[in-house]
């Protein structure tokens, strides 16, 4: 399908003809990941870390996610419900796994590598209304199904491999619509593209002494009832499966023996592609499609960073002040990110979760930072807890502690800066309420490319926040002009609020200084105190970029910056 033509549909648009065969590169070949028994088995990382292998053999590819959700995409939904939300490059929100698919990869993801099931039901409903369907009874199949196969296919860049992941656990019955639409695909692209790949558990029952293989047939089971046989089996266990096991879940399973993959607990996820690949997954991939396996896949950099990580020459502990603490998957990228500044600098990065609202409720509070070497506040959204943070602010700007603060983390520091510091004892935030001194305000407009976005307090939540890679201009002789060593970057947003251009002269006056600017020079992306030894914020999220093969220069700084404190501590 042209690319032009997907758009169109990405907006919901009535571009679509029924689906009639597979219009991609005849060599780029499909492979469809689901799971069963259990969710949070790890069916994003099985899939990243798969694609990381077919890279090391030399492959190119392109991995996404179909979500089983009713939600258009999962920009509204809550911390706690989903998790983390990925911001793609073109200012999509999309799935967490996304996240593992670039940080073991290194792909950047599109708006064209998550769908959901409330986007796919929009979609059709609009050719619907729009009179594409010609009178048609539109139903389940195939218009539902054509869309999902449309969105699979389309949008590659002859890619080697697509890695296609289905959320959710096999049996559920918001699944369905994409186990049909992928059983089809199957079928039409033949055995020589097609592979499906199926992730189940292998429990342990202590009482018993016994891994349990029964719940891995029932669930290739549920499989089968919708008509697909899985090609390959990973299975997840906390200790090594016994090559009996293994016999007789391929015996039930209908699969070879070499076909089931044990998917071991390991001590860092960075070597599960090595793992993977010491239980054969990738030599029977090739086999499966029929390539060359008999060389080694080059997996230098996985061995390097797993002997870093595993064998760090020191340690830091970073204070993380967040509100989100009931389920640390809101900050999985930002994890990872300090992870990966501990990888460039080879030492263990210890991470402390804060509530910052303790930092409100506990006039003693602040003794939980004294000890550290770093504080990052990171993200977020609505008042709670906004107290808590200006206050760490004030304590890591006052006792010369690191403090990396992103995105409202950033806007915090500035309401610290402009209260303690600039005589503004009213600075907030206009997200919080009317205020005499909205040091940070909502905004209405900016520019995307050629483009002027308009928003308001009345405009809908969903994908009206800036959104995605914008540029942004530092400048000379600043700290962050000497860590990114250059004039002009490109980094990821997510937000409604920025920093009050009105307020910049009273700022620097203080020493708080307005070191990154929008091409246009009215939205503030970077403030740094120069005076301090590292107190940086950004209104962008660079964790979003991070890889561990390529740390993101913002956390590999801060990161020796801890370093050093330590040594003052």
């Amino acid at each position: 399908m042209p690319r032009a033509l997907f758009a169109f549909f990405l907006k919901g648009g009535a571009a679509g003809l029924i689906w009639r065969n597979v219009e991609v590169g005849s060599m780029t070949r499909f492979i469809f990941i689901t799971g069963g028994v259990v969710s949070s088995l790890g069916k994003g990382l099985a899939s990243a870390a798969l694609g990381a292998l077919l890279q090391a053999r030399g492959y190119r590819v392109r991995l996404r996610k179909l979500d089983p959700y009713l939600n258009v995409d999962p920009g509204t939904m809550s911390p706690y419900q989903n998790g983390e939300v990925l911001v793609t490059e073109d200012g999509a929100e999309t799935d967490r796994d996304l996240g593992h698919y670039e940080r073991f990869t290194g792909v950047s993801s599109r708006r064209s590598d998550n769908v959901t099931t409330g986007r796919i039901y929009s979609t059709v409903i609009a050719r619907e209304r729009h009179g594409d369907y010609l009178g048609a009874t539109v139903q389940v199949i195939p218009h539902v199904t054509d869309a999902i196969k449309e969105f699979v296919t389309a949008d590659l860049d002859a890619e080697d491999f697509v890695l296609c992941e289905i959320g959710g656990t096999v049996g559920d019955i918001e699944s369905l619509p994409f186990l049909e639409a992928i059983r089809q695909l199957g079928n039409e692209l033949g055995p020589g593209r097609s592979m499906f790949v199926h992730l189940t558990l292998l429990p342990y029952i202590p009482s018993a002494g016994e891994l349990k293989t029964k719940p891995t047939p029932h669930s290739v089971k549920e499989l089968l009832s919708v008509g697909i046989q899985p090609d390959l089996l990973l299975c997840r266990s906390d200790r090594p499966i016994p090559d009996a096991e293994r016999r007789k879940i391929a015996l039930f399973c209908n699969v070879s023996e070499a076909a089931v993959i044990p998917a071991l607990d390991v001590a860092t996820i960075y070597r599960v592609p090595v793992s993977y690949h010491e239980g054969g997954m990738d030599i029977q991939v090739c086999r499966h499609f029929g390539l060359e396996h008999d060389h080694e896949p080059d997996l230098g950099r996985w061995h390097d960073i797993v002997e870093r990580v595993l064998q760090p020459e020191g340690e830091v502990t970073i204070a993380v002040v967040g509100k989100y603490m009931k389920l640390l998957d809101a900050y999985k990228s930002l994890a990872e990110a300090l992870a990966h500044g501990g990888i460039a600098n080879n030492v263990r990065v210890r991470l402390e979760w804060l509530d910052s609202e303790v930092f409100e409720k506990e006039e003693t509070a602040i003794h939980h930072l004294e000890h550290v070497h770093g504080i990052l506040v990171p993200g977020g959204f609505g008042e709670r807890g906004t107290e808590g943070k200006i206050a760490v602010a004030r304590f890591a700007r006052m006792r010369r502690v690191p403090y990396f603060g992103i995105c409202f983390g950033m806007q915090m520091a500035v309401i610290e800066a402009a209260r303690n510091m600039a005589g503004l004892p009213g600075a907030s935030s206009s997200e919080f309420g009317a205020t005499s001194d909205p040091v940070v305000g909502l905004m209405t407009e900016w520019n995307k490319g050629n483009e002027v976005v308009h928003r308001d307090t009345d405009s809908e939540m969903g994908g009206t926040m800036r959104l995605g890679s914008y540029e942004c201009r530092i400048a000379p002789g600043s700290r962050v002009h000497g860590i990114y060593h250059a004039l002009t970057i490109h980094e990821r947003h997510r937000h409604r609020y920025e920093v009050n251009i009105h307020y910049q002269e009273r700022l620097k006056a203080t020493g708080l200084v307005f070191s990154g600017m929008s091409p246009d020079g009215l939205l503030p992306e970077i403030v740094e105190i120069p005076a301090h030894p590292w107190f940086i914020g950004v209104q962008f999220h660079p964790e979003l970029k991070s890889k561990p093969f390529a740390p993101h220069p913002l956390f590999t700084a801060f990161i020796r910056a801890a370093v050093e404190q330590s040594r003052l501590v």
